[in-house]
């Protein structure tokens, strides 16, 4: 098999940019499968090895997903545009709707396997929320499904003494969810700082987004403060990297 180093593109690399310049050209539309492993082998002549490789950079890139059994096909989901900057408006949540109304528009968002208790800070949280060692932080745990398809899975950290008794230690947290809640509490959220990162999935991650092998993450760690630069949650985020685009539109 050719190399890079030799010029060429290795086979399995130009059968993937050929099956992609056919789903761009819409000749493979949104759910439609891609030919198997035993037509490209017929087609290209090549070994079982290469066209599985070759559809497998079309599965990493986020173009196509694999079904058991029933071959490989181009991924409908459509990506989902996270609006970093809008979401986290005080319009936004100050007015009762959730910071994802401002992703989802008319799409069906599920959150699911909610856990909310009380628990000791880990070292990092505890050092970010300037809790003493060993404080208790309320946790909540979710995971986001768009479209029937899980996208994030997120914890969130308060100060145990801080949301003591509110709707926050709920699994419901009501209009505007945590960052209305914390207003009412006198902790209204002035300042975010979001800070972004990529790995490979650990396997619960994996099972828990469903992700095809070779699918990376994408880790956000939010920040929020209150007046006078209070830190008041720690959000640790960990998305689907092909099920999202990450948009930042803010003035100069």
């Amino acid at each position: 098999m050719a190399t890079q180093g030799s010029g060429r593109q290795p086979k399995y690399q130009r059968i993937a940019d050929e099956l992609r310049e056919a789903i761009q050209a819409g000749e493979y539309g949104p759910g439609d499968r891609l030919p198997g492993e035993n037509d490209l082998m017929a087609t290209y002549g090549v070994a079982r090895m290469t066209a599985r490789q070759a559809l497998g950079v079309l599965q990493n890139e986020g173009l196509a997903e694999s079904r058991k059994g029933a071959g490989v096909f181009v991924r409908a989901f459509k990506p989902l545009r996270r609006r970093g900057i809008q979401r986290l408006s005080r319009d936004q949540w100050g007015s009762g709707r959730s910071i994802w109304s401002a992703d989802i528009e008319d799409r069906t968002l599920v959150v699911d396997q909610v856990q909310v208790n009380e628990a000791a800070a880990p070292e990092r949280i505890s050092r970010v929320l300037d809790l003493e060692a060993g404080a208790s932080a309320c946790v909540r745990s979710r995971r986001f499904v768009l479209d029937d398809k899980p996208v994030l899975l997120s914890t969130s950290y308060l100060p145990a003494d801080l949301v003591a008794g509110s709707a926050i230690t709920q699994e419901d947290t009501g209009p505007g969810g945590t960052y209305a809640r914390l207003a009412e509490l006198g902790y209204k959220p002035v300042h975010f700082r979001e800070e972004i990162r990529s790995r490979m999935p650990s396997q619960e991650e994996a099972s828990r987004l469903q992700l095809s092998m070779g699918n990376p993450v994408i880790l956000i760690c939010r920040t929020a403060f209150a007046d006078e630069g209070r830190p008041v949650e720690v959000n640790e985020m960990i998305l689907d990297s092909a099920a999202y685009v990450l948009e930042y539109d803010f003035d100069a």
